[in-house]
């Protein structure tokens, strides 16, 4: 059995939800444990067979952890079987969603010194109702100059499942 390690830098839970359906596309041969990449863990790479790091932008950005966490780790993400994606709302469009296309893994992959060999960039969610007032009024803010969804009482997900499940069938025979 393959051990799989999961990690996310996740913002309101969207990235971990990829995740957790990765796993399950996986199947039973994989063990997989998740940890949150925030936490800048400690990780022996020896103790795993592949590993996924999952990061969402918020307000444009990735967390400043995942870099720390690649500057830390650089040396083993360019030597094991390792995976990349990025969740954003702009993936929500045709022609931004692609790693060649999307202007946030082009930043990304600008100000990161690892350039994962495996990456994908998936459509986030909204979720209004859940947000706190100045996160609900900036995203609506956002979402009203990219022609997104601004009512507010609604919860959207854009996630292409079917996008999810090829990418794992791809981190799979990786």
């Amino acid at each position: 059995m393959e051990k799989v390690l999961l990690l996310h830098s996740s913002s309101d839970g969207q990235t971990v939800k990829i995740l957790r359906h990765i796993e399950t596309t996986l199947g039973g041969d994989y063990q997989c444990e998740l940890v949150d990449l925030n936490t800048l863990p400690t990780v022996d790479f020896a103790d795993y067979d592949r590993v996924l790091v999952g990061a969402s932008i918020r307000y444009g950005h990735l967390n400043k952890k995942l870099y720390q966490f690649i500057e830390r780790y650089r040396d083993e993400l360019d030597q094991n079987k390792v995976g990349f994606f990025c969740v954003n709302l702009t993936a929500r469009k045709e022609g931004k969603n692609t790693p060649e296309t999307s202007v946030y893994m082009k930043t990304f992959l600008k100000k990161s010194p690892w350039c994962p060999k495996l990456q994908e960039v998936f459509a986030g969610a909204l979720r209004y109702p859940r947000y706190g007032w100045f996160d609900r009024v900036m995203i609506q803010f956002i979402m009203r100059i990219t022609g997104g969804e601004t009512d507010t009482s609604k919860e959207v997900e854009y996630t292409d499942w079917q996008k999810v499940e090829a990418f794992a069938a791809r981190f799979k025979h990786y």
